[in-house]
């Protein structure tokens, strides 16, 4: 399961070349047409409104890459998705990076970049997510990290982006699981 599957890329991409029954929910029309020009099956829904047409434990894995920081409520859906999957894959645009500090503190604005397109006043991303600032969602709401990534534009990682993650990493990119009850 996508959630935010954009135009069914990835989902076409690991359904032809991986044998993944998949499903994707999406809110905008011309990227649902997409997905069903595509043979990607995807059901209209506003994920602000959660997941709770969804049994728990219907899927291995739930997606929710790149669309994180447009949620107005991510900590409820990330409960959500770890709730209808076992596994969950979060990625997004990790806003402590050097180069969106440098920006803010040279130039006095709010970033714009490969990842972060669009002005302040009409963008979709509402929530400004670090890499600590996901570590500590984790923590708050006992979520276990079995696999925690940082990438640049170019989707390349290196050993001095793991020594200094949040400072240098763009894209985050976390596998999670719920973690054990106490």
């Amino acid at each position: 399961m996508d959630l935010g599957c954009g135009d069914g890329g990835l989902l076409h991409y690991l359904k032809t070349s991986k044998g993944v029954r998949e499903i994707g929910l999406e809110i905008d029309e011309a990227n649902i047409q997409h997905c069903i020009e595509n043979g990607v099956n995807v059901i209209e829904q506003n994920l602000d409104q959660g997941l709770s047409n969804f049994q728990s434990g219907g899927f291995d894995t739930v997606l929710l890459t790149q669309t994180l920081q447009a949620l107005s409520n991510p900590d409820t859906l990330i409960d959500d998705m770890l709730r209808v999957g076992r596994n969950g894959i979060v990625t997004f645009p990790n806003f402590g990076n050097w180069k969106s500090r440098l920006y803010l503190a040279i130039k006095g604005r709010m970033p714009i970049s490969k990842f972060i397109p669009h002005q302040w006043y009409n963008t979709p991303n509402i929530h400004f997510c670090t890499v600590k600032d996901f570590d500590q969602l984790c923590v708050q709401k006992n979520i276990k990290v079995l696999t925690r990534t940082v990438v640049d534009s170019q989707h390349q990682g290196s050993w001095y982006m793991r020594a200094w993650p949040n400072f240098l990493g763009e894209i985050a990119i976390y596998h999670i699981t719920r973690g054990e009850s106490a």
